[in-house]
C-alpha cells in the first residue's frame, strides 16, 4: 500500500510539470487542429517578409509576461487530461492551473488516490505545490498540499529529471515559434477565425536530427538551445501550428511531437495577455513536503524488513 501510494504520488509530481510544459513549451498537439497542410500551395513556403513576421511573434509574444491558458494534454495510453488557469514568463516560468486527469494508466491511478481526478497547482520558480482534495489528503496526515522542489524531482528521476529546473525556467509560449522558424519547413496556411477571433495560422514541422541555423531565422546558440529541449523531452520530430492575431499574439498552438516513448499531443489557447498572476504558497500547516514523504516511508520499510 505504501509503495502504491508513493507512485500514485510520483504520478502526480511529472503529471503536473507535463501540464505546465504543455502550455508554455513545445510538446505535441491535439490533432483537431490539423497539421495544416492541406490548403499551403497558396501560401507557399515563408520568405523574408514572413520570417519578419514570425520574429515579431516571438517578441510580442515573449514581452507579453503573462497569459490566461486553456489546454489539453494526450501522453499516450498513459495519460490524459485538460489544464486551465494562468502563467507568467517575466522571470521563470510561475503560475496556477486546475488539471483534471481524464484517462490514461497514470490518471486512473490517481482517480483511485481518491477524488475527482482534478487538482489545483501552483508554481514558483524553484518548486511546485499540488492539492489533489480530502481524500487525498486522508492518506497524508491531512494535509493538503503536497510541495515538490524540481531539485528533488530532478534527484529522484534521475538523468531524465536533471534537467527538470531548466526545462521549467526557461519554457515560455513562444517556444513553439522558435521551433517554427528554425523548422525550415514552415507554411502560411491563411486567415481563420479562433473562437470568434481573426488569425493567420502557420504551419511547421520538426525534425530534431535536422535542426539548423540555416534559415537564419535564430542564431546558432537558439538554435542548439532549442534542439537540447526537444532532445531532452524525448522528441525525434513535432508539427507545430500556431494562430496569430492582429496584435502578433499566439491564440492558439498545436503541436504533435513524436516522443521515444509515443505520440504526445497538445493543444493550447492563450488569451487576455498582461494579466495579473499572483502566486503564493499555500498554508505550510496545511503542506507536507514530498522529500519527506519518502523519507518516512523509506524508513518505515526499513523498519517493517528488521
Amino acid at each position: 500500500m505504501t509503495t502504491t501510494r508513493t507512485v500514485r504520488r510520483v504520478c502526480v509530481a511529472f503529471a503536473s510539470v507535463a501540464a505546465l510544459t504543455s502550455v508554455a513549451a513545445c510538446s505535441g498537439s491535439n490533432d483537431a487542429g490539423g497539421t495544416g497542410k492541406e490548403g499551403t500551395g497558396a501560401g507557399g513556403a515563408v520568405k523574408g517578409e514572413q520570417v519578419a513576421a514570425l520574429r515579431q511573434v516571438q517578441e510580442k509574444t515573449g514581452g507579453a509576461k503573462s497569459a490566461k491558458v486553456e489546454g489539453t494534454t494526450v501522453m499516450g495510453s498513459d495519460m490524459s487530461m485538460t489544464q486551465s488557469g494562468v502563467i507568467d514568463w517575466s522571470k521563470g516560468l510561475t503560475g496556477s492551473l486546475k488539471i483534471t486527469y481524464t484517462g490514461g494508466t497514470m490518471g486512473d491511478a490517481l482517480k483511485k488516490s481518491g477524488g475527482d481526478g482534478s487538482m489545483q497547482a501552483r508554481y514558483l520558480k524553484d518548486e511546485y505545490y499540488a492539492n489533489m482534495g480530502d481524500a487525498f489528503a486522508a492518506n497524508i496526515g491531512g494535509k493538503h498540499w503536497v510541495r515538490y522542489a524540481y531539485k528533488d524531482l530532478a534527484e529522484m528521476s534521475g538523468a531524465s529529471g536533471g534537467v527538470m529546473k531548466d526545462q521549467m525556467e526557461s519554457s515560455t509560449p513562444e517556444q513553439g515559434v522558435k521551433a517554427l522558424l528554425a523548422s525550415g519547413d514552415v507554411k502560411k496556411v491563411g486567415q481563420e477565425d479562433v473562437r470568434g477571433v481573426p488569425t493567420t495560422h502557420y504551419s511547421g514541422t520538426v525534425d530534431v536530427a535536422e535542426l539548423t541555423a540555416k534559415s537564419g531565422a535564430l542564431d546558432k546558440a537558439q538554435v542548439a538551445a532549442l534542439k537540447k529541449q526537444l532532445d531532452q523531452a524525448g522528441i525525434t520530430t513535432e508539427t507545430v501550428d500556431i494562430w496569430v492575431d492582429k496584435n502578433d499574439l499566439l491564440v492558439k498552438k498545436t503541436e504533435r511531437g513524436q516522443m521515444k516513448t509515443g505520440e504526445l499531443n497538445t493543444t493550447v489557447y492563450y488569451s487576455d495577455y498582461g494579466t495579473e498572476v499572483a502566486v503564493e504558497k499555500p498554508p505550510a500547516a496545511d503542506t507536507v513536503d514530498f522529500a519527506d514523504i519518502l523519507k518516512q516511508q523509506g524508513a518505515a520499510a526499513g523498519a517493517d524488513a528488521s
